[in-house]
């Protein structure tokens, strides 16, 4: 499961990927939209990594 936060690493990290003004959403180049897209699905993978992995119940 800890394999899934490279995805927003490996997604970011290549800016030639994503270096395009087409195809605009709402009027944002793609460069922008795409790197906006990936804080809600960072969010979500983080998430799925944390409840994936045991957690103590000792207080």
């Amino acid at each position: 499961m800890w394999m899934l936060l490279l995805l927003p690493f490996i997604g970011l990290l290549w800016v030639p990927f994503y270096n395009f003004k087409d195809p605009a959403l709402f009027g944002f180049p793609f460069f922008y939209w795409y790197q906006l897209a990936w804080v809600p699905i960072t969010s979500v993978l983080i998430w799925l990594v944390y409840r994936s992995q045991p957690h103590d119940e000792a207080r």
